[in-house]
This record gives structure tokens, C-alpha cells and sequence, in this order.
């Protein structure tokens, strides 16, 4: 199976070249990486310059309006059966290429695994997603507490192309697609980190928000979910 790493970058000059080292070196001959990058004239082209060689990478403008609209951009851009999804900041460790496609393999549509949380230097602050997260299967459970966090998630083509296009007013786009997975297939969660998940001063993720923003952002979705009749 051909796999796509989707990278959806913004202004990501300090840290991408050592994630796309960590995603080549797993990478088969036939993968490709796809980075869009929605501030063409910030300094993320310049630090992937070196690696243009890799006929593996295909470097895009993105569309500009947000990093939702910018995962799905990706994802309509893909070629792969199974399409990684991978923030520009993160670190892959050496075996989850091989652990995530081996329960693809064995029939999952979606897999999400565990990562070890750090600072930006990477060193380990002690705790993992899932622990942060409370990580379980279950629509539910995942509307209440989501726990897909998208640079720990693959899925295969059956379940991206089903969440497309994503629905308009999206309050995350990892939570919508690891919703959509557990309705048109069986999502594996892989207990063992497999990535080390940069927490910094300007991550576009994990930022705090209030407490009628998370309301508003859990009707939302529910209301998604509900008209969600599948493609």
C-alpha cells in the first residue's frame, strides 16, 4: 500500500527539517510527502530546500485560510491508500511507520497511537497523549473528550474520502476524522508512543480556550455528526 504524509505547515523554519528526516528515513521508495504551505513567503520553503531532491516530496502553496481548510486540501491532494497526517514540529520514532500499517494490515480504517509529550527541546515531560487525553474508542466518548489528536493518526483512503468534504463551521479537523472512521470502519489505538509530540511557544495546537467556546465548538460537531449520511 502507497502511503501520503500530509504535512500542513505554517511558518515552519525551526523544526520541519528534522521531522521530515525522522518520516523520510521510514519512508519506501513508492511513499510520497506532501507539505502545503499556507505562508509561501515565510521561512518553511527554505528549510525543506535541501531535500527537494527527493523526487519523494512535493512541496505546494496551501489555501490559505486556516489549518482545517489546509488538511483538507491535503487530503484531496493525496495519491496514497493510507494517508498520515503529520504536524511540522513532531518527531517520528524509528518503528511507527511499521506498527501503524501493521493494524491497517489488519483491518483497521483509522489507527491513532500514543506519543510522548515534550517541550521544545524534545526532552520527555513525563506524560503521553493518551494519558493526558484519556484515550478510548467511542463516538461519546470522543465528542465529551476528544482524544484524536491528528499528528497520531493514519487512515486509509475508504475513511479520509468519507469525511470529505469536511463540514462547514469545523471545530477540529482530527476530531472529525476520527468520528467519521468509527462509523464507516474499526479504529485500532495503539497503546506505544511512536512520536514524539512537540509542545512549544507556537504550536497552532493546544492552546487554552473557554469553556462556551468548547460548548460551542461540541454542538457543533454533534450536529455534523447527526446529518453525516456517508459518501
Amino acid at each position: 500500500m502507497k502511503i501520503s504524509v500530509l504535512i500542513a505547515a505554517y511558518n515552519g523554519e525551526m523544526y520541519i527539517a528534522k521531522q521530515l528526516e525522522s518520516v523520510l528515513s521510514q519512508l519506501g521508495a513508492d511513499g510520497e510527502v506532501i507539505i502545503s504551505d499556507d505562508n509561501p513567503s515565510g521561512g518553511t520553503y527554505a528549510a525543506i530546500k535541501p531535500f527537494l531532491d527527493d523526487k519523494r516530496i512535493r512541496y505546494v502553496h496551501g489555501p490559505a485560510k486556516g489549518v482545517d481548510a489546509n488538511k483538507e486540501f491535503l487530503l484531496r491532494e493525496c495519491t496514497g491508500d493510507v494517508a498520515f497526517l503529520c504536524d511540522q514540529d513532531d518527531v517520528w520514532l524509528d518503528c511507527k511507520v511499521e506498527r501503524v500499517m501493521s493494524a491497517i494490515e489488519g483491518g483497521a480504517c483509522c489507527v491513532l497511537h500514543n506519543a510522548y509529550i515534550t517541550d521544545e527541546n524534545l526532552n520527555k515531560s513525563g506524560r503521553t497523549l493518551f494519558e493526558d487525553r484519556g484515550a478510548k474508542t467511542g463516538i461519546l466518548h470522543n465528542i465529551i473528550k476528544n482524544c484524536y489528536t491528528g499528528a497520531c493518526m493514519a487512515l486509509t483512503r475508504q475513511a479520509f474520502t468519507a469525511a470529505l468534504p469536511f463540514p462547514a463551521n469545523l471545530p477540529m479537523h482530527d476530531q472529525w476524522l476520527g468520528l467519521v472512521s468509527e462509523k464507516v470502519g474499526r479504529v485500532e489505538l495503539i497503546d506505544e508512543p511512536l512520536l514524539l509530540y512537540r509542545r512549544n511557544p507556537g504550536s497552532m495546537t493546544g492552546g487554552r480556550t473557554s469553556l462556551m467556546q468548547k460548548i460551542r465548538w461540541r454542538i457543533s460537531i454533534v450536529r455534523s455528526i447527526c446529518r453525516y449520511k456517508g459518501n
